[in-house]
């Protein structure tokens, strides 16, 4: 079993630490100015592990205040406004999402716009009410069935020598192909700005959605576009994980004989052959090297967590021996060389770490309720769902959670909005998906990896376990 098996409860929702405290010593405050003491010594902490958060995250640097003007039409067909107006808001989301940049409102820019580099008005864009760093502006054509962009990037501290990127692309003439020059264009803008971390706009995630009646395994792009379902095997599907070269989608399947591990190909667009296994499997996760899969199985009694070559050949090896449920395993992507999982070996769950070899186990949580361990790409952080105050009585939540592997410092991420499960980090470790059902069903969200900027993603059926591509 998955974390899924820890996952039977329904929660009522908390009040915040800070509305708890409030109500608690209110009436022990006897002016407003002792209230509002009280208050800001509470906070300071909070302040303070918000920082440590955002400088391991890369969120802490001084974000770039950049302006991004729409393109100007280059031609004059038909089509041309439509895919237009698609590049451009493409353009503006990718950078206003990445979580670095302060992007100037449209409101604050000169009525005269550049699309062309000998059109640019440095004054106008670098002084008030604009004070843009940096501006990226260009110009959109389609000839015939064939579109092209000319993008810029230019630095409006720089005079002299303003440019710092120009781009040309060139493509078929269609919404899906002026969305990809848009995120082509935006990534090579956050990678030039964003200290040489590329930038997330071209990747994907796979999740799972009942839309087609059934539990099945689904994709769409980061930014909740092109959601299109993936496999069509009309049965429940769980836990579908993206390999590290995005060719292949681990998931577990209930089939007839029980809970397999399968394994899609995306270039093939089917099935392809992976061992059957005794007993219950379930959650797979790959390696960072896409050589080895780690997942739960119950074929020696209790779920313990088993590696294999993710080619399906040779025998998989048992990891964990001690009594009780383990599930959930996720591989530190950084090394390769650890592994967090979900155990329930002291009663409830609680997040373990081990050597990828099962050696040098050590409970990271330390009370609660916690499963779905998810590892930042740089190692440093995991993510999880934590019901810190769970019990009879308790008004606990699901809420995610971001620990420091190392100190086992913590912060909570989500506050007061449902239920919140299965994080996943974008390969950046900028941002992390996850499910909540705080708008009614179980959906998908996003957020950047201090918690601020939540955003749904799907809004028909219900949608779970979001998995982010390694690229």
């Amino acid at each position: 079993m998955n974390s899924l098996y820890f996952h039977r409860a329904r929660f009522t929702l908390p009040s915040t630490f800070l509305e708890f405290l409030q109500q608690r010593f209110v009436g022990a405050c006897r002016s407003r100015l002792t209230l509002l003491w009280f208050v800001l010594v509470l906070a300071l902490p909070i302040f303070a592990q918000q920082d440590w958060i955002r400088t391991g995250t890369g969120l802490g640097v001084e974000k770039v205040r950049i302006a991004v003007p729409d393109f100007k039409a280059a031609s004059t067909v038909p089509q041309s406004p439509d895919l237009l107006k698609t590049f451009n808001d493409t353009l503006f989301s990718d950078l206003d999402n990445a979580g670095i940049f302060d992007v100037v409102s449209k409101s604050f820019y000169p009525l005269q716009t550049p699309g062309q580099p000998t059109e640019v008005n440095s004054s106008a864009w670098s002084s008030a009410p604009v004070n843009a760093a940096m501006l990226a502006f260009g110009n959109l054509g389609v000839n015939g069935n064939s579109v092209t962009v000319q993008g810029w990037l230019f630095d409006m501290k720089n005079v002299s020598q303003p440019q710092v990127l120009g781009k040309q692309y060139q493509d078929t003439a269609s919404s899906d192909a002026v969305r990809l020059i848009a995120h082509k264009f935006a990534d090579e803008i956050i990678y030039r700005l964003g200290g040489g971390v590329q930038g997330i706009a071209e990747t994907k995630i796979s999740f799972v959605s009942t839309r087609s009646g059934r539990k099945e395994v689904w994709g769409m792009d980061y930014d909740g576009n092109n959601q299109h379902q993936i496999t069509h095997l009309g049965t429940t599907s769980l836990s579908p994980k993206i390999s590290p070269d995005g060719s292949r989608i681990a998931f577990s399947a209930l089939s007839k004989t029980g809970w397999d591990i399968k394994m899609y190909s995306t270039d093939l667009n089917r099935l392809v052959t992976f061992p059957h296994y005794a007993g219950t499997n379930l959650s797979p996760a790959w390696s960072p090297d896409g050589l080895k899969l780690a997942f739960s199985s119950s074929r020696s009694g209790d779920p313990d967590i088993y590696v294999v070559d993710a080619s399906g050949t040779g025998e998989a090896k048992r990891l964990t021996m001690t009594p009780g449920p383990d599930v959930s395993p996720v591989w530190n992507p950084k090394t390769g060389a650890q592994i967090a999982f979900v155990s329930g070996r002291t009663g409830l769950p609680q997040i373990y770490s081990m050597e990828a070899d099962g050696t040098n186990v050590q409970r990271l949580t330390d009370q609660g309720y916690a499963v779905s361990p998810a590892w930042s790409p740089n190692g440093q952080f995991l993510a999880f769902a934590w019901i810190r105050a769970y019990g009879p009585g308790e008004p606990g939540s699901s809420d995610i959670y971001l620990m420091d592997v190392v100190s086992k410092q913590w912060v909570q991420l989500t506050h007061d909005g449902g239920r919140n499960d299965f994080p996943s980090w974008s390969p950046d470790s900028r941002h992390i998906v996850f499910q909540s059902n705080r708008s009614g069903g179980l959906q998908l969200w996003t957020m950047l990896a201090d918690g601020s900027k939540q955003t749904q993603l799907t809004n028909t059926g219900t949608n779970t376990q979001p998995n982010w591509s390694w690229k």
